[in-house]
């Protein structure tokens, strides 16, 4: 397969910088983190179903293009029990992870203290059962899990060598599922947040004060400056590289 041109954003002091880089599609996870079908905060799944067509464009893409797709919505696996992206998850042989790096980062920049609601909902529930069922799973392809030590077996057997996440909530899950961003940095995996599907659990009441796409931003912008760069869908569903 062709390679994917990807524009690969980082912040810095003076501001955002990017580098265009070639990255093989076939060497590469797309991880949809909690892409729930729904959620306690109904803003929160308002935003969830606009983002889900444009998902579902860039899977299809990302799957045509060689690239491996690993869906892990968390805490819903017994609705995936016994199906075959469930069971090659797990099916694939254990690796162990390498030592963890340590990485020094500054909280983040918006007060999610509150649970980030936009939309006045509480307490907190699960609401959710599976993935949104706008997002397709290839059964003949496909991997299924919420596990990071399963994620990173899935790698290592598939012979992965970076991670691209989209998906929800930046500031929560994306960053801190046991197969998120912080951990996929700490044990040295190449990975890249899809900046432009993502979201955030923030209340524009809390501090900064700020707007809820802003407060989107400023996390964006901390993942950026802090863990790794970020890519836009622009690219994934550009093709390969010039």
């Amino acid at each position: 397969m062709a390679a994917w041109g990807l524009r690969l954003r980082e912040r810095t002091e003076a501001g955002p910088v990017e580098a265009w880089q070639e990255v093989d599609p076939a060497r590469t996870a797309l991880l949809l983190c909690d892409v729930w079908d729904d959620h306690w905060c109904s803003g929160a799944a308002r935003r969830v179903a606009a983002m889900v067509p444009r998902m579902q464009a860039v899977v299809a893409a990302a799957r045509g293009a060689g690239c491996r797709i690993i869906h892990a919505p968390s805490d819903t696996m017994e609705f995936y029990a016994g199906s075959a992206a469930r069971e090659r998850a797990r099916a694939v042989p254990r690796a162990e992870p390498p030592a963890e790096r340590r990485v020094e980062a500054p909280p983040l920049p918006i007060d999610d203290s509150d649970g980030g609601c936009d939309s006045g909902e509480q307490p907190w529930h699960r609401a959710w059962s599976r993935q949104h069922p706008g997002i397709g799973i290839d059964a003949a392809a496909d991997l299924v899990t919420d596990d990071g030590r399963e994620v990173y077996s899935c790698l290592r057997a598939f012979g992965l060598e970076r991670v691209l996440l989209m998906g929800v909530h930046t500031n929560m899950c994306v960053l801190g599922r046991s197969f998120g961003i912080r951990q996929l940095v700490r044990w040295g995996l190449p990975c890249a947040l899809v900046r432009d599907l993502t979201d955030s659990m923030y209340n524009p009441q809390r501090s900064p004060q700020v707007s809820h796409d802003r407060g989107t931003e400023l996390v964006i912008e901390h993942i950026e400056r802090h863990w790794c760069p970020s890519v836009l869908s622009a690219d994934l569903l550009a093709g390969s590289a010039p």
